[in-house]
């Protein structure tokens, strides 16, 4: 019975005009200082979560998750190798491959490179590269046809397009202590690979017939990569691997090369939640100095009702209701602000970048070069709960302040 009384006159205290305009104030800065804050923890959280989708789905589904290497130069047994390491229970395929550096040149530009040469067939089972490059192009990239296929960041640095030359200066391999004139070779774009990152500014494929022609390597490669179960897991089953090999290997995962990435989306993260907290926490003490100045407002309601017999607890729970009132309200608002503004941040941001004429995320610098965001419902639900509770908290003090009111000191004057 008194909970809903205590509901009911809270809720006709939140609604009604305040005499003083100060009370009124305060009050509507609580709600916006709530509304504000959820919205930008949610918006926070949100790009966190889209970077970390980024980072799985775009980053870690084109890099090999771990690699081999031979110690002793490149590796002529490689088929053993793919072998061996596809018997692994956590290893889901393995592909060669040759690496090494080159300067791309075309005209007066010029680009440094990581050329990577594989097979097709095999590197689609290791990495979705594919996916990100025309199918066409992809379906026809085969050795001795004097192909390339360039990251999209390569690409406009070399001012080039598909169908256009470039020409290759590969270094030369030799064991005697002198500078050799590399070897040029002329070769056709006929792909892009479009990731929208820092990989598409430093990668450029080749069969890898070809490029184990063009590095003078005979029928060796660079190495064997592979694509792991637990992508989380990789360094772990990369050494597990490693030690059933019987030939000298260096090992490396993905974490070597891009795990920083993955440790600071979590340590923001979690820096986040801690900021979330604190903002809505200094949010929520203007709640108790909302509640302080309508105590103060509404004494002699308040001692009207304690003489027709209202208890300490109901006196209490008013204000505890009218507190809460202004939490929810700023939360749901906030809420409902953060997930509209978290769901169209990519093109709001891209937005900015046009009439600013500013790339706030460069692809060269950045794993991607756009802002991502993804919802989770968990994230707003913690918020959103987070200001409820905390504007709970703060009722306390000035519902209690309340129900030790003295109705006949209030009601003479005195």
């Amino acid at each position: 019975m008194f909970g809903g009384l205590s509901l009911l006159i809270g809720g006709r205290f939140s609604r009604a005009k305040q005499r003083n305009k100060m009370v009124s104030f305060i009050s509507l800065s609580s709600t916006i200082g709530i509304a504000v804050g959820v919205a930008v923890i949610i918006i926070g959280l949100s790009a966190m979560n889209g970077f970390e989708r980024e980072l799985k789905e775009r980053v870690l589904s084109v890099v090999p998750h771990g690699e081999f290497e031979g110690v002793r130069g490149p590796m002529g047994n490689w088929p053993a190798l793919v072998k061996k390491a596809e018997s692994d229970p956590n290893v889901v395929a393995a592909a060669p491959y040759v690496r090494f550096t080159a300067l791309a040149e075309r005209g007066k530009h010029l680009k440094a490179l990581e050329i990577r040469g594989v097979n097709p067939q095999l590197e689609s089972q290791v990495s979705l590269m594919s996916e990100f490059i025309d199918k066409t192009a992809w379906q026809h990239f085969k050795p001795n046809q004097k192909q390339v296929i360039l990251g999209k960041g390569v690409a406009d640095k070399l001012n080039v397009k598909v169908g256009d030359y470039i020409t290759l200066m590969i270094p030369k391999s030799n064991n005697m202590n002198r500078v050799e004139a590399p070897k040029r070779v002329r070769v056709q774009v006929t792909g892009l690979l479009v990731l929208n990152g820092q990989i598409d500014h430093s990668l450029a494929l080749l069969p890898m017939a070809d490029a184990q022609n063009y590095a003078s390597m005979g029928d060796k490669v660079t190495g064997v990569s592979i694509k792991v179960n637990d992508v989380f897991m990789a360094t772990q089953i990369v050494r597990e691997v490693g030690s059933q090999l019987d030939q000298y290997v260096y090992l490396r995962s993905w974490k070597q090369k891009y795990g920083y990435l993955y440790r600071d989306i979590e340590m923001v993260r979690t820096i986040m939640y801690l900021v979330m907290v604190l903002v809505i926490g200094v949010a929520s003490f203007n709640i108790v100095s909302t509640l302080m100045m309508a105590v103060k407002d509404r004494a002699a309601e308040i001692a009207i009702l304690r003489t027709m017999g209202a208890t300490d607890g109901l006196v209490k729970r008013i204000f505890v209701w009218q507190g809460v009132f202004s939490g929810v309200f700023g939360s749901i608002a906030g809420s409902v602000l953060g997930v509209l503004v978290a769901m169209n941040l990519t093109g709001i941001v891209n937005q900015l970048e046009k009439l600013t004429g500013h790339h706030f995320l460069s692809g060269d610098i950045y794993f991607v070069d756009f802002l991502p965001s993804q919802v989770e419902s968990f994230d707003v639900l913690l918020v959103s709960g987070t200001a409820i509770i905390l504007s709970l908290l703060a009722t306390w003090y000035p519902a209690k302040r309340a129900s030790r009111l003295n109705p006949a000191t209030v009601l003479s004057g005195k």
